[in-house]
């Protein structure tokens, strides 16, 4: 089979896509792969060092909260639909991936121009802008929370949950907490970053190690916060090591990040953040709804309302969210996502 995988732009796309590659490879070393992403993004440094086939597309997305960014989408678009049709003509694939977000609807929009079969796939309860287009002649839509079938329209939902990358090992979360992993996804959380720097002696007494991702935009702060017990990092390609390690984890609410989480256990302090829609509020509700997370809404996002809510988690309550969070985790979703592209590979 030779198979497209479209997505990229930030790690919440890219890491599930080449789980997927990787899975595929593996289960098909005679098949043929090609990752399809952002020019500029962090696939241009990250593909290559996975060993995969990587080409680019320059496009950006619709910005709802900066309207005025959009003013040079006119003249993006179109290009960037002529480029991913000519990637589509010249790797002629069987099947094309799409991993959500606007990185992947170039390739996507080749795909159904040329009548080639394409899958989609959504983290988010609340489906974005690019999922919504395609969602119609997709052969299939892959899913990760209940409730995203309810708002698409195609012909076949398949929840998968998120494929992840290789390391993440289910484990029971000592209790209390010794070890908190703070992160806000691959590209940081302002609001989350100053709360945790403003609380970090409070959590420091609280826990014998505190890790904080706190993406790029961070760099400086990591740098002027010390502490003992504090280790500060911009960005990492191993959170499997970090979840390895920790016992309670505060983050935004990314389908990423949770499927991490609940893949090894762990019990969540989610803040959703409040861009794009909102969509990170489902996801955090749905989280909190299975039992495995408390909630702080961003506007209320304090250091005194983080060390309260990690505070108000008693041992049993910190026990029965790590076994929601189990009970949610698909460590399997690569393998899930590669049976409905077999499938539908296999109706041509």
């Amino acid at each position: 089979m030779r198979l497209l995988i479209a997505g990229g732009g930030t790690g919440g796309h890219l890491f599930p896509a080449l789980a997927v590659a990787r899975a595929f490879r593996a289960e098909e070393p005679d098949g043929a792969v090609l990752l399809v992403g952002k020019a500029g993004g962090p696939e241009e440094r990250l593909v290559p060092e996975a060993g995969f086939e990587l080409a680019t597309v320059k496009i950006r997305g619709l910005d709802r909260d900066a309207v005025w960014k959009n003013a040079a989408l006119p003249a993006i678009i179109p290009a960037a639909l002529r480029a991913g049709l000519r990637i589509v003509d010249r790797f002629k694939p069987d099947v094309v991936l799409g991993m959500g977000g606007y990185v992947m609807a170039p390739a996507v929009a080749g795909a159904r121009l040329r009548g080639i079969p394409y899958v989609l796939h959504e983290k988010d309860v609340r489906p974005g802008l690019a999922t919504r287009m395609f969602a119609g002649s997709a052969a299939a839509v892959c899913t990760t929370l209940p409730g995203t079938e309810k708002r698409i329209k195609a012909r076949l939902t398949v929840q998968t949950g998120v494929p992840l990358r290789e390391g993440f090992v289910a484990r029971r979360p000592a209790v209390p907490a010794r070890s908190l992993l703070v992160t806000g996804g691959s590209q940081g959380a302002r609001n989350l970053n100053v709360a945790v720097w403003r609380a970090l002696d409070d959590l420091c007494a609280r826990f014998e190690e505190v890790v904080h991702v706190a993406g790029r935009q961070g760099a400086a702060g990591v740098a002027e916060h010390r502490h003992d017990r504090y280790r500060g990092l911009t960005f990492t390609d191993d959170m499997a090591a970090l979840m390895s390690r920790a016992d309670l984890v505060v983050s935004r609410a990314g389908v990423g990040t949770i499927a991490e989480a609940t893949a090894v256990g762990l019990p969540m302090v989610l803040v959703p953040g409040t861009f794009g829609g909102g969509h990170q509020e489902d996801n955090a509700a749905a989280m909190v709804e299975a039992g495995a997370a408390v909630s702080i809404r961003d506007a209320n996002l304090s250091a005194r309302t983080l060390v309260a809510a990690i505070d108000a988690l008693q041992p049993a309550q910190l026990e029965a969210m790590a076994r929601a969070s189990a009970t949610a985790g698909r460590r399997d979703a690569a393998q899930r996502v590669l049976g409905v592209l077999r499938e539908v590979g296999n109706r041509k």
